[in-house]
């Protein structure tokens, strides 16, 4: 067995995050990670409390389901609700973000965002240039 590079490790790690979403239309899973440390993770899925796409049907508009909340926004609303400070950290997403996702990482402090597949907007490359957060591509990478 080969040891996996720390990278590698955390995007397995948030494809197994991806297996906990309750939205047939898109699986994501995100973990956010400073100093090798895992400190918060998230799925899409339903606002806490409310029934899941995969309970009830999705919420279309514009063919998008917003019934959910992105991966993303749940793993930095997770560290915010338990008092889990993430700036300077580093976010490992199976699909890249979203612009209103994009946005919240950057507000958030996150410096560093890894995604599997790219996903819809091409301006969060040119955002992250401009706002100094690194994004990597790991699609080619061997996982």
């Amino acid at each position: 067995m080969v040891r996996p590079t720390w990278d590698n490790y955390f995007m397995e790690i948030a494809q197994q995050v991806s297996k906990r979403s309750t939205c047939d239309r898109k699986s994501v899973g995100a973990v956010i990670v400073r100093d090798k440390v895992i400190l918060s993770t998230g799925y899409n899925g339903s606002i806490r409390g409310i029934k899941h796409c995969d309970e009830i049907g999705h919420l279309m508009e514009n063919d998008h389901c917003v019934r959910t909340v992105h991966a993303e926004v749940n793993a930095v609303a997770q560290s915010a609700m338990n008092g889990t400070e993430i700036k300077n950290s580093s976010i490992y997403l199976t699909a890249s973000p979203c612009w209103p996702c994009f946005k919240v990482i950057v507000n958030s402090g996150i410096k560093k965002i890894y995604f599997g597949e790219f996903y819809k907007d091409e301006k969060i490359f040119e955002f992250a240039q401009e706002t100094g957060v690194e994004l990597v591509d790991m699609s080619n990478k061997d996982r």
